[in-house]
């Protein structure tokens, strides 16, 4: 593919870390454990934020191979009209959620930016910090939810082999890998506080792909020093079409990627969700990971409702609730953090747009 930018091609920018991931790497998975967690203490103490995604809707007008929503699955389609939205929130908030991620699959008639801006409307109102993981914008979009109140944007770029891309995303708006590596620059220029990025892990060799993602944060960083990023680790999960990664991410695997980007990005959130298992998020608490999804639904209407016979986006590995999940922190010596955002700071960041 050409026209690629420079910083993803610029293998030196990631020169560091690469030894780190090795499975022949002379440094040990005990040694990297050891220095992620030293840095994780210094520069975040014994906290784990935490946050609650939402599922808006689940029409998609795309064909990604390894979804449970991709527009040619049979599952049933549904969108949370305003009323279901507020109390799927105050449900959520009852649990002690303070902080969510609102979700969509891509643009469509029945899911488009009117609908998802009067929903961050609606959650601005009830949660004290509220992102969005939806279908691109463009920057004037992006800039009007900031002003509605939303506060950050994950995006995935899912894989950043542009091959692998092409042949997974069979057809829809999400076809095109250049305009969806554009999309965090995009929110950031519009005023949004925090961007999180990450790639799918399993849809592409998983060395080649950490250092990509490493690469992606690092630019950002460089271009957007005033801005808040994050960096997701999720791994492919059974879903409604029965996709099969084509590349293993084991645990030690997964375990070393996430101790590398620690001591690569000091100061960057590493955020791990639900798709992982308990016995694995435990033992990444206070080694890196700093930010955890927490009883999380994949289903659209999943908290006020659930319905065990629908299906997801995909299946959820750790299904412990608030009470539970938060006394394995504490067991750890790590506080639960339901709420670090006051409402007061909602609002699109005017000096976002400063570079370095």
């Amino acid at each position: 593919m050409n026209g690629l930018p420079t910083w993803l091609t610029n293998k030196k920018a990631s020169d560091d870390i690469a030894p780190l991931l090795r499975n022949d790497s002379p440094v040990s998975l005990e040694s990297l454990a050891a220095e992620a967690r030293a840095i994780t203490l210094s520069r975040f103490g014994r906290t784990m934020s935490l946050y609650a995604p939402l599922y808006l809707s689940n029409f998609c007008s795309s064909g990604c191979a390894y979804c449970g929503y991709a527009s040619d699955r049979t599952t049933r389609r549904r969108r949370l009209e305003s009323e279901e939205v507020r109390h799927e929130l105050e449900s959520m908030k009852k649990m002690g959620i303070h902080d969510v991620l609102l979700l969509t699959g891509e643009r469509t008639s029945a899911a488009e930016f009117d609908y998802l801006r009067r929903c961050v409307e609606i959650a601005s109102g009830i949660m004290a910090r509220v992102s969005i993981e939806a279908f691109p914008m463009n920057v004037n979009e992006y800039r009007a939810l900031a002003d509605s109140g939303c506060t950050g944007v994950t995006i995935y770029q899912e894989t950043y082999d542009p091959e692998q891309y092409r042949r997974l995303h069979r057809w829809g708006p999400k076809q095109n890998f250049l305009e969806r590596l554009e999309i965090p620059e995009r929110a950031l220029q519009a005023g949004i506080k925090t961007v999180g990025i990450g790639a799918l892990l399993g849809l592409s060799e998983p060395v080649e792909e950490a250092l990509r993602v490493l690469r992606h944060v690092r630019h950002l960083s460089r271009t957007y020093w005033r801005a808040g990023l994050s960096v997701s680790f999720p791994r492919i999960r059974p879903q409604t079409g029965g996709f099969q990664p084509e590349f293993t991410v084991s645990d030690h695997f997964l375990a070393r990627m996430i101790f590398a980007f620690r001591i690569g990005l000091p100061d960057v959130e590493l955020v791990l969700s639900t798709r992982e298992s308990p016995a694995f998020r435990d033992g990444m608490a206070g080694l890196g990971i700093t930010r955890m999804s927490i009883a999380s639904r994949t289903t659209v209407g999943g908290y006020l409702e659930p319905d065990g016979n629908e299906k997801g986006q995909f299946e959820v590995n750790d299904d412990r609730n608030t009470k539970t999940f938060c006394k394995a922190l504490e067991a750890k010596n790590i506080e639960p953090v339901f709420k670090n955002w006051e409402p007061v700071y909602n609002g699109p960041n005017t000096e976002s747009e400063q570079t370095g």
